[in-house]
């Protein structure tokens, strides 16, 4: 279908050209993100949010929680 269109000079110069880049017509390339822009959904009205889970906890004897291998040691029952 033909159909006529405003298209800030600028915005038609970049897509002329990223057309080009690909080896394709403009025709093709705005088809193209015309049809990628309309798929995207939509986002959620309220973005997800993660709810942080915590447990009292102790620091078991001899652990170091700045050195991993200790602490993975301590964890694993190894000391």
């Amino acid at each position: 279908m033909r159909t006529t269109m405003d298209i800030d000079d600028a915005l038609l110069a970049d897509a002329k050209r990223r057309a080009a880049e690909k080896g394709t017509t403009l025709t093709a390339f705005v088809e193209h993100a015309l049809a990628a822009a309309l798929a995207r959904r939509e986002t959620s009205p309220s973005p997800y949010r993660l709810q942080w889970k915590t447990h009292r906890g102790r620091l078991l004897p001899g652990a170091d929680v700045a050195d991993r291998d200790r602490l993975f040691e301590v964890m694993e029952g190894r000391r």
